[in-house]
């Protein structure tokens, strides 16, 4: 779901109209599902975090590694929802829950090396995916939860078209060239500043709040966005993949577009919770 207004990098092969008709479709269904009765966005959440886990269980199997996938799939369901209804204790409560029972399925299912990696490769995907979602539907019980989470979304957007438009235009100097070579330090300087620009302007109308908070939104954003796309892309790189699916034309797989926004819910969740005070 992060950049779901343009694609990250302009790469061999990508069709680009195709991509932005994928990316606005996308952004129609994530703003019909929060404002037209917010519970649905929680499905739609829910949805692809199911995929993605797919995805990931999918791409580990090319080396020889097997998620107990329907234990984190059940588990997932019970992180989204209990985060949702019942706030920030029942999601930790309902992500170890979901670790013990990926663990036990897996080493009953067998025992050796092979189960104690697998069963590591679960906890790994229950933190990554689920329990970080899970920080988003804290943000979207709010009172004015519909407003938080679409700021967070358009948010992490804005970090990646920044740094898309900005270092396809300037980009000269490589940020990582061994995990994500037309990644730029120009194109950070192209998030930074339309990051914090929607910050402002989200906190201001969207939340009436101080614009130094958006741009405390901005500069998070823009580091967890970041590092989470530097962090799938040397998971892709190590499991030699060019994408984690092929759902989305012109965008890869929905894990694609949910790496940016997985690390930036929790901040985005903490900085709202202590620095912005909560609509009377």
């Amino acid at each position: 779901m992060s950049e779901l207004a343009a694609p990250r990098t302009p790469q061999a092969g990508r069709d680009l109209p195709v991509a932005l008709a994928v990316g606005l479709g996308l952004v129609v269904l994530v703003i019909a599902s929060l404002f037209i009765r917010k519970e649905a966005f929680a499905v739609v959440a829910l949805a692809a975090v199911g995929i993605a886990l797919w995805e990931l269980a999918q791409a580990l199997t090319r080396r020889s590694i097997h998620l107990p996938l329907l234990p984190l799939l059940v588990g997932s369901v019970g992180i989204v929802v209990s985060a949702y209804t019942a706030g920030a204790e029942a999601l930790f409560v309902a992500f170890l829950l979901t670790v013990g029972g990926a663990v036990v399925w897996r080493v009953l299912d067998g025992s050796g090396v092979p189960a104690l990696r697998d069963a590591t490769a679960a906890v790994f995907a229950a933190a990554y995916l689920p329990f970080l979602a899970g920080f988003a539907m804290l943000m979207l019980a709010a009172p004015d939860g519909p407003v938080r989470v679409l700021l967070f979304i358009l948010l992490a957007v804005a970090s990646d078209t920044g740094g898309y438009a900005v270092g396809t235009l300037l980009g000269r100097h490589p940020m990582a060239p061994s995990v994500s070579p037309k990644k730029s330090w120009e194109g950070l300087a192209g998030s930074l500043v339309l990051a914090c620009v929607v910050g402002v302007v989200g906190v201001q109308w969207g939340l009436d709040g101080d614009p130094v908070v958006g741009v405390f939104l901005g500069l998070a954003v823009v580091s967890t966005a970041t590092l989470g796309d530097l962090a799938e892309s040397m998971l892709k790189r190590d499991l030699e993949l060019k994408d984690m699916g092929e759902l989305l034309p012109g965008h890869g797989g929905v894990l694609d577009r949910l790496d940016s926004l997985l690390l930036s819910a929790p901040a985005v969740y903490l900085i709202l919770a202590v620095l912005e005070a909560p609509h009377p």
